[in-house]
């Protein structure tokens, strides 16, 4: 008995040829069910994104008003309202290039701070203050608002990713070095930062430090010449209070 051979509307196609295309087909397929799977894992993303920016929306508000309502109350008992301290300071670093105390330099270090116009946050607590005592004629500092926090990383923000400088254009940067803390967009962040969250040390490591303007966009450094002179003497140094806010705004 012999083999058949093709008629002449047949095409012989190799049996190779044919495991080859049904590899393809299978490999296309399986594409497209994980295609379908992050498309629905980024849906469900966002979604968790805007509740989770709507919830600390909320929670910004109902503490605005709690303090709107204290302060009234504190009023109309004839009464002073005194604030909590502050948790988060927002520190630059004014000047100091040369002849520096090898101490001073250390804490700036520490602090990274090892550039004029470089900003970072700081948790206040005893180390950090006594730390900011050291160093208060190179930097100025105070608590930021919310407004300059958001303004801060938005513009600003640069993450730390294997030593190098990245841009954070995409959550999906956030996610993969921070998911793990629960911390997966811009917002989560922060709020993070903000709130001085448990997570905050982290997240803090995450931002490269700020790399700010000179005040009021000049070309030429605008620091008082009397810089080493403290704010609350007519100078740049020290604790500005709330004031560092028109200052990282006329910097940003």
């Amino acid at each position: 008995m012999g083999f058949s051979t093709p008629t002449k509307n047949e095409v012989y196609v190799p049996e190779t040829l044919l495991k080859k295309r049904k590899t393809v087909e299978k490999t296309d397929a399986e594409k497209e069910v994980e295609q379908a799977k992050q498309a629905l894992e980024k849906k469900d993303a966002r979604k968790l994104m805007f509740k989770k920016a709507d919830a600390y929306i909320k929670e910004y508000r109902r503490k605005e008003n709690d303090e709107l309502r204290l302060r009234r109350l504190a009023k109309s008992n004839g009464n002073f309202y005194v604030p909590a301290q502050p948790k988060l300071y927002f520190v630059i670093r004014i000047c100091g290039i040369n002849d520096i105390h090898p101490k001073v330099k250390k804490v700036l270090q520490l602090f990274r701070l090892l550039q004029t116009n470089n900003g970072v946050f700081v948790k206040v607590n005893k180390a950090t203050l006594q730390m900011l005592q050291i160093i208060e004629p190179y930097v100025t500092y105070g608590p930021p608002n919310l407004k300059t926090v958001r303004e801060l990383i938005y513009k600003r923000g640069f993450a730390k990713v294997n030593g190098q400088r990245i841009p954070i254009t995409d959550n999906a940067l956030i996610n993969e070095h921070l998911g793990k803390l629960g911390i997966i967009c811009i917002e989560d962040v922060i709020h993070e930062i903000f709130t001085v969250g448990d997570n905050f040390k982290q997240v803090n490591s995450f931002l490269w430090p700020f790399k700010l303007s000179n005040p009021n966009g000049h070309k030429k450094v605008s620091w008082k010449p009397r810089k080493f002179k403290h704010y609350v003497e007519g100078g740049d140094a020290g604790d500005r209070e709330f004031d560092i806010n028109k200052l990282v705004q006329s910097m940003n």
